[in-house]
């Protein structure tokens, strides 16, 4: 193999950013969306330990996420940490698609806005994906919100005094039947406060973080030397952690206080300041940070893992390049 076919065979830094025009569409909405389907089998109990963290009242207050873990084998077995699970898997795919297309999109034409600025490459990632993050997750809530709703409260049906269901049907019809459409709504302000700020930061954190690691390895200004794939996946999972880290612990306190509220009856409709007070009045300013190891575990998990099926689709051959 000469040098040339072999360097068209290793990716330049340039390309070790995800990028819009870099995938191919129907790889990414088929073969991602099972990709993706994947990783939220595998990180869902992940949720139902920090969302039942979040709602815990007496005793299971004073409950670490090992111990909220156990108490639902236990109680439920292996089934309990799926409760809701159909709900999320079926709003799952469309949601993604709406996500990652705005993402995307979003993105490159950020990149195209600050290019004449002339800032960092760290910054230029930060705002930019940033930016993407943020019109993605908002974008993504019209469908996600009423999952979220209906998915949480059988998660903690039983638990802590929460009603019981017969599934998410029985869940979404006694909303309605209560408290109309805007009843599958609850929180979303809340939602859109949580998850957009919480996909800026985290998609910023990541983009800045990427760069700033390749620098620290020597890459960032070398266009002659390229990074081979694994230590491409290797930046990617490290900026995906730390902007877990970071995502974890500024959102945190806002999703404690949308889980309260949607996982209340119906006839129960206290305001966000109300909850505030109750959460400070019952474990102190930490009981806004219910749920963090396992929140602060799913956001890293899910970006890495997100990243790396990305870079997956990313790598497999173009029905075009292969004609």
């Amino acid at each position: 193999m000469d040098t040339t076919t072999r360097a068209a065979k290793i990716p330049s830094l340039h390309q070790t950013e995800i990028n819009w025009d870099n995938l191919d569409k129907t790889k990414l909405y088929v073969v991602g969306a099972g990709m993706f389907s994947g990783v939220t089998v595998a990180l869902y109990p992940v949720s139902v330990v920090k969302t039942r963290m979040q709602v815990a009242s007496g005793d299971a207050m004073r409950s670490n996420a090992l111990a909220t873990f156990k108490n639902i084998l236990k109680v439920d077995g292996v089934p309990g940490l799926y409760r809701g699970f159909p709900t999320v898997i079926i709003g799952a795919v469309p949601t993604r698609i709406i996500f990652l297309t705005a993402l995307e999109t979003t993105k490159a034409a950020s990149l195209k806005l600050v290019e004449p600025f002339k800032l960092s490459e760290p910054v230029q990632a930060a705002f930019a994906n940033g930016l993407a993050g943020l019109s993605a997750s908002t974008c993504s809530q019209a469908i996600f919100v009423p999952i979220d709703v209906i998915s949480q409260k059988l998660m903690v049906q039983g638990y802590s005094g929460n009603a019981r269901y017969k599934g998410g049907i029985d869940v979404a019809r006694k909303v309605i039947k209560a408290d109309g459409i805007k009843g599958l709504y609850r929180g979303f302000g809340l939602s859109v406060m949580t998850y957009a700020p919480s996909s800026a930061v985290w998609w910023a954190s990541y983009g800045s973080s990427q760069r700033i690691i390749w620098s620290a390895l020597g890459h960032l200004h070398n266009k002659e030397e390229a990074p081979s794939q694994l230590k491409i996946v290797g930046v990617q999972a490290s900026g995906g952690v730390i902007a877990g880290a970071v995502t974890s612990f500024v959102t945190t306190p806002i999703d404690t206080i949308k889980t309260r509220l949607q996982v209340m009856d119906n006839e129960n409709k206290p305001k966000a300041r109300d909850v505030v007070k109750r959460l400070i009045a019952e474990d102190g300013w930490k009981g806004l940070y219910r749920g963090l190891g396992p929140r602060f575990f799913s956001s890293s998990a899910w970006g890495t893992s997100m990243i790396v099926c990305y870079e997956y689709l990313s790598q497999l051959p173009s029905p075009v390049l292969c004609s």
